[in-house]
């Protein structure tokens, strides 16, 4: 007996959720399509855990539907729902085995005990824990204690896996190693899976399509190389990986080429027509995008002095100020400066983005 997926699309349709007068997710619309991995991003208060508990039925929306696999599940508890959820807390029965935690929810299944305990096993060797069978979970670390929590879920082989800040409990290294479990296992299977997570790297990490929201609505949804290279707001340029917002002005566009030409203190930069109507804008910079150089280039370079330079090991990380603007910038080992050395940006436009000003 194996674990097989019967993956299916989610589809939400104008769905609202309001707590007395606050509309916590107001009117979203949005599809996910069946063997994706679809991640709701967000600040805090932001809507997506709220999103989250409506597809698997924990919360009712005050207006519009959710459909999973072409049936209106709006009004479904959450057992007529086929989801799965991965919670934050792990939700392990302390008093059970690790065997009997993860063939749980398999008692009502119509499977016999043989039965329920091959798919259980199937479960435990799919996120690398066979042989922890009659573990309680007080024996387990937390990362162990996690895939218990996906086996328990994977083995219902449900339609829909959703996941709540699965991560939020364990230190920066195992929480790396866990999300490329959960990738594997979800491309593995071909699961739909929905994943709610405040963490940038994570969401770049494991996503086909990630959901930036913002004060209940989305914000922009797109590939995690969409959202990076092409946010479509000072929001979303901000939230997702780290940015520096540079308030810059276009000096002319060229329609024949798309292009525009933007003024940041003496440097003149030719970057992709984003279709900004007006001409105050913020230049997204990335500190992945800069170079740092002793001598100015002969194009593009902009003086600048260093604030302040941070030693972490793989990189070193500085704070510079050019054109008026404290700048954070990320830059090899090998670029070694101190605070108060002139330097000149080099800015690379190919990782530049412009977003309106407002």
């Amino acid at each position: 007996m194996s674990i097989e997926s019967r993956s299916a699309a989610v589809k939400l349709e104008g769905v609202t959720k309001k707590f007395g007068a606050v509309a916590a997710v107001d009117t979203i619309d949005l599809l996910i399509e069946p063997g994706t991995l679809v991640t709701l991003l967000g600040p805090s208060g932001c809507g997506k855990t709220t999103t989250l508990r409506m597809i698997a039925g924990l919360e009712a929306p005050s207006a519009g539907r959710v459909v999973i696999g072409g049936r209106d599940v709006t009004l479904l508890p959450p057992n007529e729902r086929d989801v799965s959820m991965v919670f934050q807390s792990y939700a392990l029965f302390p008093h059970m085995t690790v065997m009997e935690n993860v063939s749980y929810g398999l008692r009502v299944s119509g499977l016999s005990r043989t039965e329920q305990a091959a798919k259980a096993k199937d479960g435990l060797a799919l996120v690398g824990l066979t042989g922890y069978d009659a573990r309680l979970p007080s024996e387990l670390s937390g990362g162990q204690q996690q895939r218990v929590a996906v086996a328990r879920a994977l083995v219902l082989e449900p339609q829909v896996l959703l996941f709540d800040e699965p991560l939020s409990n364990l230190d920066a290294k195992l929480r790396r190693k866990m999300r490329e479990d959960i990738r594997e296992i979800q491309l593995k299977l071909g699961l739909t899976a929905v994943y709610v997570t405040h963490d940038q790297e994570e969401a770049l990490a494991v996503s086909d399509k990630i959901v930036v929201m913002n004060k209940g609505r989305i914000a922009q949804t797109g590939t995690p190389a969409d959202l990076y290279e092409r946010p479509a707001d000072a929001f979303v340029a901000d939230f997702i990986g780290s940015a520096n917002l540079v308030p810059a002005e276009i000096l002319a566009r060229d329609k024949r080429r798309k292009s525009v030409t933007v003024a940041l203190g003496e440097a003149k930069l030719v970057l992709r027509d984003s279709g900004i109507v007006g001409d105050k804008v913020f230049l997204v910079i990335r500190p992945s995008g800069v170079a740092l150089e002793s001598k100015p280039g002969k194009t593009g370079s902009l003086p600048a002095k260093v604030e302040r330079a941070t030693y972490l090991g793989s990189h070193w990380e500085y704070t510079v100020d050019a054109a008026g603007q404290s700048i954070f910038v990320m830059q090899p080992v090998g670029k070694r400066f101190a605070a108060g050395d002139h330097v000149f940006m080099k800015l690379d436009p190919g990782q530049l983005a412009l977003v309106e000003r407002s």
